[in-house]
């Protein structure tokens, strides 16, 4: 009689104390439902925007109850960090302590800090817990956009023109500060916190009171701003990576929002908020190009699993310039990241199984590293 095969279990992670708290459902919602359960046993962990930790094995549930609907099905462990590490996932007693020591890998669904930033990704280090997507380094670097394009400079790659603003300097010299972006960068801008995503904190400056208000809106969301000149007629380009060691880059994909002067939040997560091109209308060159840009900054970072390499292009020049890379992309029905694999003939469910593989197969190479002298 032949043996059974077990089937895995997969910890799907999502929510957390982030401004794409929202986006996370969203994403997490469509990965849970691609699971296929006959070959997976799915478990559910949400984190709320307090950081109150919600167990279920109804993903619906747990959802619902991140969203606010409070519901008898999901159990709530207090969030704090000592607890967390010293007991909550140590004693066999505490829930998110059993889920995570009989999952056998975890796909975190975390958008923006304390899930995409390498925070949870260390976590998952310590307890050899093998996990979907970017490593600690990989996702702290490409979590912060000072760091990263430092980075990506040193790979040879071009990036935008920009400076960094801490937020503590426009709070107490606010007037030098204005100065001092305008001495160096040339009206329109963007400002942006540095460690956050989803278009969540950016606005255009034209002029200065703009700025301004600029600076301030995004200084809610950081200590650190990018404040960097704006590319004329830009298109917004992007390309998805999938592997390990030996990464390969998906045809590029065009975004162009629709009533929306750049991609912001609404035109990213409403659906008919932008119209995705795919693949992106240029040339053959161009798109050769953007795919070699996206395994280098693929690899500058150090990522493994997944990530999606955002470009933007002068309409006018044709230049190309690296944005940045994210290593938990939107996973919504109509984000670009699973769209562009489809595009490449591998379905959302064969994405999914992918990158599950790819987290056991990085599992595996590290735990090949010799331990001790």
């Amino acid at each position: 009689m032949t043996q059974r095969r077990r089937r895995l279990c997969v910890a799907v992670i999502f929510g957390g104390r982030s401004g794409e708290h929202e986006v996370s459902l969203l994403s997490a919602r469509a990965v849970l439902n691609a699971l296929d359960r006959e070959r997976f046993d799915v478990v559910s962990i949400g984190i709320t925007l307090d950081g109150q930790w919600l167990i279920g094995d109804d993903p619906q549930a747990v959802i619902e109850a991140l969203a606010g609907h409070a519901t008898s099905s999901a159990r709530a462990t207090p969030a704090d960090p000592a607890r967390v590490v010293a007991g909550a996932l140590v004693s066999p007693s505490e829930p998110p302590g059993d889920v995570l020591r009989r999952a056998d890998v975890a796909f975190p669904v975390l958008h923006g800090p304390y899930g995409e930033d390498g925070t949870i990704q260390g976590l998952f280090e310590i307890l050899g817990l093998p996990y979907v997507g970017c490593g600690v380094t990989a996702s702290a670097v490409a979590m912060d956009k000072a760091i990263s394009k430092a980075l990506f400079r040193a790979a040879g790659l071009p990036v935008v023109p920009h400076l960094v603003v801490l937020r503590n300097a426009w709070h107490t010299a606010p007037e030098q500060t204005l100065d001092r972006i305008e001495h160096h960068l040339p009206y329109p801008l963007f400002v942006k916190p540095a460690n956050l995503g989803s278009s969540v904190g950016v606005s255009k400056a034209r002029v200065r009171p703009e700025l301004a208000a600029a600076l301030d809106v995004a200084a809610q969301f950081d200590r650190k701003l990018i404040v960097e000149r704006a590319v004329e007629h830009a298109r917004e380009l992007e390309v998805a990576v999938l592997g390990n060691d030996e990464p390969r880059a998906s045809l590029p994909g065009e975004v162009r929002p629709r009533g929306h002067e750049f991609y912001s939040y609404e035109a990213k997560y409403t659906e008919g908020g932008s119209d995705l091109l795919i693949p992106a209308p240029v040339s053959e060159a161009v798109r050769h190009t953007l795919r070699h840009m996206a395994i280098t900054a693929f690899r500058a970072i150090d990522g493994s699993g997944m990530a999606r390499v955002d470009f933007f292009m002068d309409g006018a020049t044709g230049d190309v310039y690296v944005n940045e890379v994210n290593t938990i992309p939107g996973f919504t029905p109509f984000s670009m990241y699973p769209k562009l694999w489809e595009a490449e003939g591998m379905s959302y469910r064969e994405l999914v199984e992918a990158l599950i593989q790819l987290a056991l197969e990085r599992a595996a190479d590290v735990a090949r590293n010799r331990v001790g002298r």
